[in-house]
This record gives C-alpha cells, structure tokens and sequence, in this order.
C-alpha cells in the first residue's frame, strides 16, 4: 500500500517528504511515550493528553516531523457498546506529538493503543484498570488525593501564590466585607462578583454595570467541582481588566482588600488567577474554542520556510501598538505590524490604518518573530505565543499573569524596552543568532509542557483555593440576595449528596 501511495505522487508530481527507507527509520518499540492521559481512570481533565518522543534506529530522538503520523485508538466498552472517543494527534515539528482524545460517559476495560507504521509503540497497547469517566460527569474527588494523582504541587511550591497571599495571612470577611463593598461597589467603573462555596454548592452575587465576564467564573468553578471535592471558601472576583487593590492611597491606613484578578501588577494587591481565556480554553478543550494550548503546539511550517520578520496584529489598546506600526513602516524588512480594529485611538485611524481583516493565530507561525505588546492589561495572547514554535520578543511590562515570575528572559522569550526602543536591535540580534533563537524557543515550549497546559491550569486554581481556605476566619455563609448555580454534568459516578442549605 506504502509502494502504492508514492507512486501515485511522483506520478502526480507531488514530492514526498520521505521515502520508504525513511518511514522504517522511527523505531516504534524505542518511542518515549508519557502524560497524565495514560492514568485517565485518575487523571480527569477536560481532554486527556500524552506525549510521544519519536526515537530512530541508532537511539537518537527525532528533530522533526516523523515520516507518518502516530495512529491512536482509544478501545473500550460504553453504556452504549463500544467505547466513543474522538482523537487528535498534534504533530509539533519537532520529533514529538501530542495526543489528546476525549470520551463520552463512561468507558469501562479501557485500552490505549498506538501504533506506527502498523507496530506497537513503547508499551502499547496500555490497560487501564478503572472505569474512565468523562470530565463532564460529576465525579469529584478527595481535594487533595486530585493534586496527588495530577502531581499538583501545594501552594507553598508557588511563588505566585504565596507573594499574592503574603499580605492576607488571616482575613476575617465579617469584619471587613461592609468596607470592601463601600470601597469597590461602584457600578459605572467597577465590576465584581462575591463568591461563596459551600458544601460544594456554589452561589454569588455581582455588582456593576458588566458583568457578563461572571460565565468564565461560573464554568471554571462547577468544571472544577465535577472533578474534585471543593473547600469552602469565599472570595471577590475583579470583573474588569485593571486590577482594583491598589498599592498606596486609602490602603495604607484601611489596608489591602483581598480581590482576585486575572491580571496582576506590581502596585497592586490583587491575587492573581490563571486567564478566563486561558483557563476557557482548557476547559472547552477540544470543544467549542478552536485556540488552547494543545492545539496551537501543532507545527504547520518549518523554520526555513518561515518569513524572517516579526509578526503583530491586535487592536490599538496602548500608544504602544501604534508606536509599532510607525516602525514597522520605518522597517518593512523587519516588522509586519497592522491594526486589525481601531477603537481607543479612532480619531488616529486614518494615520494608523487601515484597517486589515483578522487572520487565523496559526498563520501567526508563518513568521520566525512574534512581538508581544500590552493591551489595556497584559496580552493574553502571551501563553499562546509561547506555545508555537517562533521566537517570542515581549515588552517590559508592570502587568502579569500567573505564571510570568517562572519565566526567565533569554531562556523563555527576549525582552524589549516599553517604549520599542530597543525593538530594532533586538530583532536584529535574533536574526544573527538564529541558533540561540531556536534554543529559546525549544525553552518556551518545555515551559508550556511543565507550567500551563490543562492539567496545569486546574491545578493552580486548586492549589490556591486550597491554600485560600485555610486563611479565612469567619465562618462561610451564603448570604440574601446570592444566586446558586446549577451543576452541570451528563453522568455522575454516583448519585451526588448534595443538600440545599440557605
């Protein structure tokens, strides 16, 4: 069939990557294969996902695509027969891939098997012992036996986490909830959320003039509570993009009011969660989001084939933005930057445009360069970026997300001065040393695997809700005026004993 398919494409004149000879390279017995989507009977996230290490003959790792694509079943029985998966092999250009599959319901005699070229890699086929439950069915386990089997490490290992809960060792929200709502319940700047977790029941209210942001909050939270045993907590939910608890001003007499963002910034209090973009896209994995951080993994284009230019395209949010296109205009061998909507600096459109239609972030990876630069926040761009496989340039920023105190400049990604000033030079720099460029780029996407892919992004909620709960005083209560929220699930393990409590 093999001799078959190339004759067809030289007769085609279609020129086949590899030859015969070069698919039999890949050792499929000496392939590394490794991830939580082995244990999925323990391991229950929104996708199940594993890495395969592709390995030749003579032992050496593969550095590119490998000749054929890994084949993966997901074998099984079902309450409807066999056992329905959907399955997706992210070929990372780089020697390795990411599986990652999905099940409906519950599967029962499980078995993983992957194949190349028609052999059993490493130890497939892999049996797994338990029933596997689907992520949307209500199955919540013991808090902690969850971090143990996703090897979530304690907040304590955090440093994100305890530098934004260093100034809340003990908070009593009887005695400060009156004043926090005077403070910040200011419903034409300000939108907030109180949520209250109880008996893994979990209610809010929210206060302002925009909230629809609270239906992030909502699906991260009763996604969490599908897999794992939630503590009683309650806490208040900054809706907006800057954060509220500012260094300085009223607090240094009343003090910090604990208020969780999903941004951070060094004059601000604010505790920091993971993204509602980044946490959505692990979340509806595989499902209704088309961007997350399996998918953008997936390598469409080969460094030599990349356009040797940085790559921007965004909205004009920061003064920023539109100081780039003045040097990409200055520098079109250098910079390909354009506005894809004017909104904060309409009356500049007509120096600044026009306007160009928006593109697929995949296409982004066209290009060897990728420049991230502020937007009203930080760019929650940034995860992604780091995730493909170009060289990222970021600007020198006073905001944050969760997870850039574990990042390293020159190891993960290149800095620029705020003000582009050194943009130029940098670009430059990378162009002349494109051996470096590739090794920071091999850094990032090592950090995406270790820091901030799903199982990564549940742990981190968990691991500072666990540490949250510890800190309150005052007894948890749901008060009037607060909504409950419906779980949502498809199938449960069994019946949840769950009681209204007012």
């Amino acid at each position: 069939m093999l001799q078959i398919l190339l004759l067809v494409v030289y007769v085609w004149g279609i020129h086949p990557r590899f030859t015969e000879a070069e698919i039999k390279l890949v050792d499929a017995e000496k392939c590394l294969v490794w991830g939580p989507g082995l244990k999925p009977d323990v391991s229950v996230l929104p996708v199940r996902y594993f890495f395969i290490m592709a390995i030749d003959k003579n032992g050496q790792k593969y550095l590119e695509s490998t000749p054929l694509n890994f084949d993966v079943k997901i074998k099984g029985n079902s309450p409807h027969g066999r056992c329905r998966s959907q399955v997706d092999v992210i070929d990372r250009g780089d020697g390795t891939s990411i599986v990652r599959y999905t099940t409906a319901d519950w599967c029962d005699q499980v078995e993983i098997e992957i194949r190349y070229n028609g052999t059993q890699v490493a130890q497939s086929p892999y049996y797994v012992r338990n029933k596997v439950y689907s992520e949307k069915c209500y199955c919540p386990q013991d808090l902690q036996l969850f971090m143990l089997h996703n090897n979530c490490p304690n907040a304590a290992a955090d440093m994100q986490i305890m530098w934004d809960l260093h100034s809340f060792k003990r908070v009593n929200f009887s005695a400060i909830r009156e004043n926090l709502m005077k403070r910040y319940n200011q419903p034409e700047s300000v939108s907030l959320c109180h949520y209250v977790v109880k008996k893994q029941q979990i209610w809010r209210q929210c206060y302002g003039k925009y909230t629809g942001f609270k239906m992030f909050m909502d699906s991260t939270l009763l996604a969490l509570s599908r897999v794992a045993l939630l503590p009683d907590m309650e806490f208040y939910l900054n809706l907006g993009d800057w954060p509220l608890s500012k260094k300085g001003g009223q607090q240094r007499t009343s003090g910090p009011y604990p208020i969780f963002s999903w941004c951070g910034s060094e004059d601000s209090y604010d505790i920091t969660l993971p993204s509602y973009d980044l946490t959505e896209s692990s979340v509806e994995n595989m499902g209704r989001v088309t961007l997350d951080m399996l998918s953008v993994q997936r390598s469409e284009y080969r460094w030599d084939v990349k356009e040797d230019k940085a790559f921007w395209r965004g909205r004009d949010s920061r003064r920023e933005r539109l100081d780039l296109i003045d040097l990409s205009r200055k520098y079109p061998e250098l910079i390909n930057a354009s506005m894809t909507n004017f909104f904060f600096f309409r009356d500049e459109e007509e120096k600044y445009g026009p306007k160009v239609p928006y593109i697929s972030f995949m296409e982004f990876f066209r290009y060897k360069y990728q420049l991230n630069i502020d937007g009203t926040v930080a760019s929650y761009r940034f995860p992604y970026l780091l995730g493909g496989d170009s060289l990222v340039f970021k600007q020198d920023s006073s905001y944050y997300e969760h997870f850039y105190a574990k990042l390293q400049p020159y190891k993960h990604y290149v800095p620029f001065k705020r003000d582009l000033s050194d943009l130029i030079d940098k670009i430059q720099w990378a162009r002349e040393h494109e051996k470096k460029a590739q090794e920071i780029i091999s850094n990032a996407r090592e950090f995406v695997e270790t820091n901030l892919l799903p199982q990564h992004i549940y742990c981190y909620h968990l691991a500072l809700f666990k540490e949250w709960s510890n800190r309150l005083l005052a007894p948890v209560v749901i008060l009037p005026g607060m909504e409950k929220l419906q779980p949502s699930y498809t199938c449960f393990c069994k019946e949840p004993h769950i009681k209204d409590e007012l």
